[in-house]
């Protein structure tokens, strides 16, 4: 990099005269070993990493220059922190799956020419590309547009970042017919100059970074189309969104397919429908009908928090389901969350159906004056809440209208802040691991730019939260200007089976929504305070919860949440009577238990309440009548042989009390 000393000529007159007047600086690259480099002038980040190796120059996708990802193309002038991103960074594989998108657009204007491409982000484990289209893909489109990808791959293309005016641009993508992009263009705010990335005949708007040449992708797969409205609005034209895969390897997409695969028999909608626990229809949408089986096991699991939660110190309430809007409005929930709300008018007033329970909750603290010595006040509540989502959104239980929450609000001062988050954190772990859970992510989100309280207060409340997070010994993720405009907070996600992140628990702290709802406690000095209020959730929503159960444990699930833990098969009918008392009995002692006594094979019904995924089949044939016992089969198939009655109901208590930390363990399931 060129230097002038301060009151020197910049002509190029005066630069050649006076040459030695001319300081020349050396940009001296730091990597992320700590060693420096030295170069007489720019250099490319790949002229980086081709000066560290040939084979890390090789496996180069792009670059981080002070923290910010750029391509391989990038020029470094100055003294930088440089780091090569390949494969094996998580960065790297979010690069080769965005440049994987564009490498599908280009393949699908190569066979179909009159394609308009709009948008193609990278999602979880892969990506997508909207396409406007005359008619819809098929499944042999699908494999045309990957045969034509590898050709794309084989001429091992160079990608090329260029900056164009917006006006160049729009006449640009006008001449090409490309009417979504034109759009795109004129949306964006701002008069700046915009990026494109070119490859071969096709060009595309994008920030990127890209990876260097088409020739970097090794394993990719088009997974389904499906149609999107342009823009997410219903009211505009529907698209066709393509879906795609990839990854650094043959073998990691491999794994990838097998995990679809498995993904795919998990599924909570079709174990839904296929075990009798819930369903779906058009006159409720996004609203579940539960079956009799399905809400014995919502039941059981409430039945299990409310202990849990009783244990804990927390008072149970219940509030309404619809409220004055001028409730919402004053907590700041309207301003914020009105599109999400349902609302209605009675009695010339307007209510909202409450989208969330901490209003409610303050209305229950309001009542009588609080004194220090009433806190911490830990509120809890299974709060029904109706949210609205858009219809394309809507997915099973696991995104829906109408939804519990284990909600619990707990009113404290600033110095109790961390003792109470470190007790939840105690709770919350436990109730996990009940329910199979080892493996919980934890993030940490501090405060945004735009938010109420002091820094004195955030600071008290993200050092507490810290402090409890630091105390658990496990790691954890900060998300600096993530919090919620009220307060920081911690959010617990679950590793599944199939090593899916599943976002669930949270504890927030909230300083805003207790004072503008007039919140108040006398202190120890007898003057009026407002409390710190707690958000607190361990499942967060009861149905969504359930939905990852079914799929972590593909529909067998343990023993202490079954809906029906053991059923007892007659072989004829002379066993029935035996059967029936046995049944009666074994409600007694508080089991969920039925007999089937139907005139069928006794294979046939092991084979249907095998596939109803029971956890015990207890068979009774005369052999057991006459000695009392039953023959105890577990669903997996395997013979326990004969037990007393009393026996198996002490190993069915046992296998219970274990709940989901049993021998059941989730990847030893596998669904029919």
């Amino acid at each position: 990099m060129i230097k002038l000393q301060p009151g020197l000529c910049t002509g190029h007159f005066g630069f050649y005269l006076f040459p030695e007047l001319v300081e020349r600086v050396m940009p001296q690259i730091t990597l992320p070993d700590g060693s420096n480099r030295d170069f007489d002038s720019p250099i490319t980040v790949a002229a980086i990493a081709e000066s560290i190796g040939p084979g890390l120059a090789k496996a180069a996708l792009a670059g981080r220059v002070g923290g910010v990802l750029v391509d391989t193309s990038h020029a470094v002038d100055e003294d930088a922190e440089v780091a090569i991103v390949t494969e094996r960074d998580k960065d790297g594989i979010n690069i080769l799956r965005h440049s994987c998108a564009h490498l599908m657009a280009q393949a699908v204007q190569r066979l179909f020419p009159k394609a308009q491409v709009t948008i193609g982000p990278v999602i979880e484990d892969g990506f997508f590309y909207d396409f406007a289209f005359e008619r819809p893909f098929t499944p042999d489109d699908l494999a045309a547009i990957e045969k034509t990808m590898e050709a794309i791959v084989k001429e091992d293309l160079e990608v090329e970042r260029s900056i164009m005016s917006r006006a160049d641009a729009v006449a640009m993508f006008k001449d090409m017919g490309e009417a979504y992009k034109v759009e795109i263009i004129e949306s964006i705010p701002g008069n700046e100059d915009l990026s494109f990335y070119k490859q071969g005949e096709f060009i595309d708007l994008c920030r990127g970074p890209h990876v260097p040449s088409t020739g970097k992708f090794k394993a990719f797969k088009l997974t389904s189309v499906a149609g999107a409205y342009w823009r997410g609005d219903a009211d505009n034209e529907m698209l066709q969104r393509v879906y795609g895969t990839a990854w650094a390897s043959k073998k990691d997409l491999k794994l990838y397919l097998q995990r679809l695969e498995e993904a795919e028999k998990r599924d909570h909608r079709k174990l839904g429908k296929q075990l009798g626990l819930f369903h779906f229809q058009e006159e409720a949408p996004g609203m579940a009908f539960w079956h009799p089986r399905g809400w014995t096991l919502y039941q059981t699991i409430q039945g299990y928090m409310r202990k849990v939660q009783q244990d804990q110190g927390y008072l149970e309430i219940n509030t309404p389901q619809l409220v004055d809007y001028s409730l919402w409005e004053k907590s700041g929930h309207a301003a914020k969350f009105s599109e999400e709300m349902f609302s209605v008018e009675s009695d010339n007033r307007m209510y909202a159906i409450k989208p969330m329970n901490c209003p409610c909750h303050i209305q229950v603290f309001n009542q009588g004056l609080k004194s220090y010595r009433d806190l911490p006040l830990r509120l809890a509540e299974f709060g029904s809440c109706h949210r609205y989502e858009p219809s394309g959104s809507m997915h099973g239980l696991m995104r829906v209208r109408s939804f519990v929450q284990d909600d619990g609000h707990i009113f404290c001062t600033e110095q109790q802040i961390q003792s109470e988050v470190a007790d939840f954190m105690e709770l919350l772990f436990a109730v996990y691991r009940d329910f199979g859970f080892d493996e919980v992510i934890l993030c940490l989100s501090t405060r945004p730019e735009k938010r109420v309280g002091s820094d004195e207060i955030w600071d008290q409340a993200e050092t507490a939260l810290k402090e409890a997070l630091n105390a658990t010994g496990l790691p954890w993720e900060l998300v600096p200007g993530e919090g919620a405009f009220y307060g920081p907070k911690i959010e617990y996600s679950l590793k599944d089976c199939m090593g899916r992140i599943q976002q669930c628990g949270t504890i927030q702290v909230d300083f805003f929504t207790p004072g503008a709802l007039s919140a108040q406690y006398v202190a120890e000095d007898s003057s009026r305070k407002t409390p710190v209020m707690l958000h607190r959730a361990v499942l967060g929503s009861f149905e969504r919860f359930i939905g990852v159960l079914i799929e972590q444990f593909g529909g067998a699930m343990p023993a202490w949440l079954a809906p029906e833990q053991a059923v007892i098969l007659n072989i004829t009918d002379k066993q029935s009577e035996y059967c029936q008392k046995l049944q009666e009995s074994m409600k007694n002692k508080g089991f969920r238990v039925s007999a089937d006594l139907r005139n069928e094979k006794i294979g046939f019904k092991i084979r249907e309440h095998t596939l109803q995924k029971i956890p015990y089949l207890l068979v009774v044939g005369d052999k057991e009548v006459e000695s009392g016992t039953v023959a105890v089969r577990k669903r997996r198939g395997e013979d326990l042989g004969a037990m007393t009655f009393d026996d198996f109901c002490m190993h069915l208590s046992q296998d219970v009390a274990q709940f989901g930390r049993s021998e059941n363990s989730p990847s030893a399931e596998h669904p029919d």
